[in-house]
């Protein structure tokens, strides 16, 4: 069974929401955990296709929230570029037959095993309203990776993923990726203005051991639209090392899984011990 097979099992296995549909049709699928009176945590995957491991990491923590005794509140979206996912695992053949020359000539291949965008050619971590287009990487026609779109929210998933998080408000989000072992979690702004909280990651990420870095000239993510307009923090998280090859591959989670379990408890134990009913520091 894939990642994108297992993803939809879990769906019918397991109560969800559909937060909206790709360029494709396709559900976007949250799982909720914990208590619904305080304000949640948000973790997603996969919002660059050939990351669909992230996936895996996503549906890892799910499936551990759901054994715990949770004092607070988790969303679980493991897959937020369906179109892009399938692109990446399935091929050409799962693009509907009108998208399939443009994006055939996109790619300049029929291995779309490295596509990083969604059905359009549109990276969706580049697709957010945080100084859109003032990447440094950034490109503006449609290409694997790095198009920003026409204009900010201009992608089915994005706007569904920005609609949903001001819909559930949350105290924080984490965004899993894959390469680079090292998580980000500030935002450039003008000063005196809510920039990120890197203690807060520390503590939440500690049993990573990744170092914390700035990237000042990647912008337009949801990360750094969190950020910016909920004035929240949220971190990117690059799980694995550089060493090895997109895409990154299941067995690459060796070892894992007991970071990831520690992971949830430093969040329970960061923001919800001692009986607390919201999120703390409260943002």
């Amino acid at each position: 069974m894939d990642t994108y097979a297992r993803y939809l099992s879990v769906a019918k296995e397991i109560p969800c929401q559909e937060i909206g549909k790709s360029l494709f049709g396709r559900e976007i699928y949250a799982f909720f955990v914990g208590n619904p009176t305080v304000r949640p945590v948000i973790m997603q995957s996969a919002i660059h296709a050939r990351e669909w491991v992230t996936a895996e990491v996503c549906l890892e923590l799910l499936s551990f929230a759901r054994k715990m005794e949770v004092k607070g509140a988790y969303w679980f979206l493991p897959i937020t570029n369906p179109d892009g996912v399938l692109l990446a695992i399935r091929g050409i053949q799962t693009a509907p037959a009108s998208y399939r020359n443009r994006l055939l000539k996109i790619n300049g291949s029929k291995d779309f095993s490295l596509w990083k965008a969604n059905g359009r050619g549109v990276d969706l971590n580049v697709n957010f309203s945080a100084r859109h287009g003032e990447g440094r990487q950034n490109v503006f026609a449609p290409a694997p990776e790095n198009f920003v779109g026409k204009f900010p929210e201009s992608e089915p998933c994005t706007k569904a993923l920005v609609r949903f998080t001001r819909a559930v408000n949350p105290c924080l989000t984490i965004s899993f990726h894959t390469k680079g072992q090292e998580i980000y979690y500030d935002f450039p702004s003008e000063k005196d203005v809510f920039s990120g909280d890197k203690t807060l990651g520390e503590q939440i990420l500690a049993p990573l051991n990744y170092p914390f870095k700035t990237a000042p000239f990647s912008v337009g993510g949801y990360k750094d639209w969190c950020i910016q307009t909920l004035q929240i923090p949220a971190y990117t998280v690059e799980l694995f090392s550089d060493a090895l090859s997109h895409p990154v591959q299941k067995t690459a989670l060796t070892g894992f899984t007991p970071k990831l379990r520690q992971i949830l408890q430093n969040t329970e134990n960061v923001l919800w011990s001692n009986g607390k009913s919201s999120c703390a520091p409260p943002y």
